[in-house]
C-alpha cells in the first residue's frame, strides 16, 4: 500500500506543480489566446459536466469504444493466426508493411466517400489506426513462445483452442499488452483527427469550431478534456495490465522489489 502511494505521489507531483505555476502565471492575463486557468476550469466544468456531454463527449467516446473494439479484436485474431503460421506471415509481410506505412488520416477522404460523414467512417478509421501496434506485437509475442512447449502440448493431444488459450496467449500476454497500450494512444489521436474534417460533433470538432469562432477559452477547455481523456485511458489500460499479468509479475518479480517483499506478497 505504501509503495503504491509513493508511486502515485511520484507520478502526480509534476502535473500538480505545472498546474499551480500555470494558475499563478495566467492569473492576470488579458491575452485573447492565453486566458487565465481559472476561466478555463470554470468553462471546463460548464461544458463537460453539463452542456456538451451528449453533443460532443458522448459521440467521441462511442466512436472510440467501437473503433477500439473492432481494431483490437481483429488484431488479436489475426496476430495469433499469423504468429502460428510463419510462412503465411512472411508471404503477407510486404502487404502488411505497405498498409501500415499508409498515414491513417490520409484514408479519411476515401472512407468518407465510401461510408459518408457519419459514425461508420470514423469507427473504421479508428479501428485501422489501432489495429497495427496490437497486430505486430501479437505476432511477435506468439512467435516467441517456446516451440518445445507447443510440441509437447501437441504430443499430449492438447486441442488447438486449449493450446492458444492456456499457453500461447498467456505467454505472449506481456507483448500483447504493450501493443494494446500503444493502440489506445493512437486511437485517441485518430479519433480527434477524424472529427476535424467532415464532422458535426465530437471533441475534435468542438475544439476546431471554438478556434474558428475565437471562443479560445472553450478551445482550451476542449484540449484539457482531451488530455484528461488520454490520461484516463492510459490509467485504465494500466489497471487491465495489472490484473491480466499478475502471474507474470509473480514469476519475475516487480522491478526493484526484494525477495522478501515478493515472498510476503
Amino acid at each position: 500500500m505504501i509503495g503504491r502511494l509513493r508511486s502515485l505521489a511520484l507520478e502526480a507531483w509534476l502535473p500538480v506543480v505545472l498546474l499551480v505555476a500555470w494558475w499563478f502565471a495566467s492569473a492576470g492575463s488579458t491575452s485573447l489566446y492565453f486566458p487565465p486557468l481559472r476561466d478555463i476550469l470554470v468553462r471546463f466544468q460548464e461544458l463537460w459536466l453539463f452542456d456538451e456531454i451528449g453533443t460532443h463527449l458522448a459521440p467521441s467516446l462511442t466512436n472510440l469504444a467501437l473503433g477500439l473494439a473492432l481494431g483490437l479484436s481483429v488484431a488479436l485474431l489475426g496476430g495469433v493466426v499469423l504468429g502460428l503460421m510463419p510462412r503465411t506471415s512472411s508471404a503477407l509481410t510486404p502487404v502488411l508493411e505497405l498498409a501500415r506505412a499508409t498515414p491513417v488520416l490520409a484514408l479519411l477522404p476515401l472512407l468518407i466517400a465510401f461510408f459518408g460523414i457519419g459514425v461508420t467512417s470514423k469507427v473504421v478509421l479508428i479501428a485501422f489506426g489501432s489495429f497495427w501496434p496490437t497486430l505486430l506485437n501479437t505476432i511477435d509475442g506468439v512467435r516467441a513462445v517456446d516451440p518445445q512447449v507447443r510440441e509437447t502440448a501437441r504430443t499430449f493431444s492438447v486441442r488447438s483452442s486449449t493450446l492458444i488459450r492456456r499457453i500461447v496467449l498467456p505467454s505472449a500476454g506481456p507483448q500483447i499488452i504493450v501493443g494494446v497500450r500503444t493502440s489506445v494512444s493512437i486511437a485517441v489521436v485518430v479519433m480527434v483527427g477524424s472529427e476535424l474534417f467532415g464532422a458535426t460533433s465530437g471533441i475534435g470538432y468542438f475544439v476546431l469550431q471554438s478556434q474558428r469562432t475565437y471562443a479560445i477559452t472553450d478551445m482550451w477547455a476542449g484540449l484539457l478534456m482531451l488530455g484528461l481523456l488520454g490520461y484516463g485511458l492510459n490509467l485504465l489500460t494500466g489497471v487491465v495490465e495489472h490484473y491480466a499479468l499478475r502471474w507474470h509479475r509473480g514469476l519475475h518479480g516487480a522491478p526493484g522489489s526484494t525477495s522478501t517483499e515478493r515472498s510476503r506478497s
